[in-house]
């Protein structure tokens, strides 16, 4: 699979097969491929599943340097946010990234998540510590966010 090193820098499995043998292993977790134009864009997940709390996560998504900028990346969250707060009936839908990821913090406030906090020392990578930032969107926030997401998506086209 072709991939550019930027894709994984900020994760904890550097690269693809690494990644992908996590993902395989990983219990609780509903992985999905993205696809864009017929072809293999990335992948995404829902993992921190909490029935009880009506919470989940969406995390571990990464999308091939050719989509970057396309849309690919809103409609996926559009979709699996829809999944989560429409089927679900999610109070909270959680993002965790490296600190240091600006242009994916970037992107989650542009679909309307709120930036909540950073964790320091979260995790570590093989380069180092990471500290994380955590983002979210409620239940109260969902109307909003879905709005701003299909005017996105809508402007493209």
């Amino acid at each position: 699979m072709e991939e550019s090193p930027e894709i994984f820098r900020y994760m904890a499995y550097p690269g693809f097969d690494p990644w992908f043998a996590q993902a395989l292993g990983a219990a609780g977790e509903i992985p999905f491929v993205v696809l864009a134009d017929g072809h293999v864009a990335g992948s995404t997940r829902f993992l921190n599943i909490v029935p009880e709390h009506r919470r989940a996560e969406i995390g571990w998504t990464w999308v091939r340097r050719r989509w970057w900028g396309k849309g690919v990346n809103v409609e996926t969250k559009l979709l699996l946010l829809e999944q989560a707060f429409e089927r679900w009936d999610a109070m909270r839908v959680e993002f965790k990234t490296d600190a240091r990821n600006l242009q994916t913090r970037g992107a989650l406030l542009a679909i309307g998540a709120r930036f909540e906090g950073i964790f320091r020392k979260h995790m570590l990578l093989g380069d180092g510590v990471r500290d994380s930032a955590w983002y979210a969107i409620t239940d109260d926030e969902w109307p909003a966010a879905k709005q701003r997401m299909q005017t996105r998506l809508a402007a493209r086209g």
